[in-house]
């Protein structure tokens, strides 16, 4: 089954920016703050590809301290970091397992194949997009010459289409465990764990403590223009260098952009709760609403995503009747809409926003 995008969710007019918009199609929209913009007009820089900016350096440095690994990369985008990082663990005909509704399966045009040279094994988790072991295990494939071979888990946390849901640090401990017990890596497409982090109140470090390299964005929450980050080992890293490269991620002065990358990691965490306590009040809210489903409970980071089919309208019609009252929203799959809050979104933004949903 298919469905078209809402209008309102590719703009070809800039000037629709207007300040009396409320965006909340996604956090990729957020906008820099005015102390990055200052960072980035003052940042110190060298060229990158020659290892010689030291913002850039100062960024990566910082990243791998925070995550207690050895090593990050600074990559121009969390597509490239995943796709990296899967090249990094495997081999042409190997294949990748992932959640079903996984961004590396969904949304990252097939990379893992045409570039990479791997299968997606998909795995559909029975609760909130959350694999267990258990539903892992069964589609590992046997040591057998002709079947092609599994070569990597890879985990996303949050889960962005099962609606910012959150892995539980033993689960993902766990699958890491046995994953390394059969000899296969594991990756975590973190691009929004710092959002994570503050839902389960612990450090980034601890969630990704047996991952074998995570990818995260400097981007969405943090509140940063562009940029995400690689880390691991110092091996993989150096390994993971070559193909950023080789993918034409070899910037030069990238300082300019890394010094905001290097505020929004050091700075923005902190006010991520304000996010998740407007997603789970707009959620409340929703709940409410004749002819909208949602489950507030399941809300748990900064995605809010709800069924609107008991309206009349699928998805992209409903995104398009919101679209004109200034609420830009994203459809999600025929019937299901997706709100995310972000640091450029108030509370009296949501509480607009619930004014007008209650409209349609």
């Amino acid at each position: 089954m298919t469905y078209t995008v809402a209008k309102g969710n590719q703009l070809s007019d800039p000037d629709q920016l207007a300040d009396n918009v409320v965006d909340l199609r996604s956090d990729t929209v957020t906008r820099p703050t005015e102390e990055m913009r200052g960072a980035m007009a003052a940042a110190a820089v060298g060229d990158d590809v020659y290892g010689e900016d030291p913002t850039v350096n100062l960024l990566q440095k910082r990243s791998a301290e925070i995550f207690a690994k050895e090593a990050a990369l600074f990559v121009p985008s969390g597509c490239m970091g995943n796709l990296i990082s899967i090249k990094v663990w495997t081999q042409m005909g190997n294949e990748v397992i992932c959640e079903d509704r996984s961004h590396v399966n969904l949304y990252e045009l097939a990379s893992m194949s045409a570039i990479a040279g791997c299968s997606p094994r998909p795995v559909r988790a029975a609760q909130n997009g959350l694999l267990t072991w258990e539903e892992i295990q069964p589609s590992i494939r046997p040591k057998i010459y002709y079947d092609s071979q599994t070569a990597l888990i890879c985990l996303e946390n949050s889960s962005n289409m099962a609606g910012g849901t959150v892995y539980p640090t033993a689960r993902v401990h766990e699958i890491c465990d046995q994953a390394h017990a059969l000899g296969l890596n594991v990756h975590l497409d973190g691009a929004r764990i710092f959002n994570a982090a503050v839902a389960l109140n612990e450090p980034v470090s601890r969630l990704v403590q047996k991952c074998d390299s995570v990818m995260f964005c400097l981007s969405k929450g943090l509140g940063a223009p562009v940029g995400s980050m690689i880390v691991g080992s110092r091996d993989f890293i150096e390994r993971a260098r070559v193909y950023r490269k080789m993918l034409g991620g070899g910037m030069r002065q990238v300082g300019v952009i890394a010094a905001a990358g290097l505020i929004a990691l050091e700075k923005s965490p902190a006010r991520l709760h304000e996010d998740h306590e407007n997603a789970k009040y707009l959620a409340h809210a929703i709940a409410h609403i004749p002819g909208l489903k949602i489950d507030p409970a399941s809300v748990q980071t900064n995605i809010v995503i709800f069924d609107c089919q008991s309206t009349g309208k699928n998805a992209v019609e409903f995104c398009d009747a919101l679209h004109p009252k200034g609420i830009w929203a994203q459809d999600t799959a025929l019937y299901s809409v997706r709100m995310v809050t972000h640091c450029n979104v108030s509370r009296p933004d949501i509480d607009r926003a619930i004014s007008e949903l209650k409209t349609l």
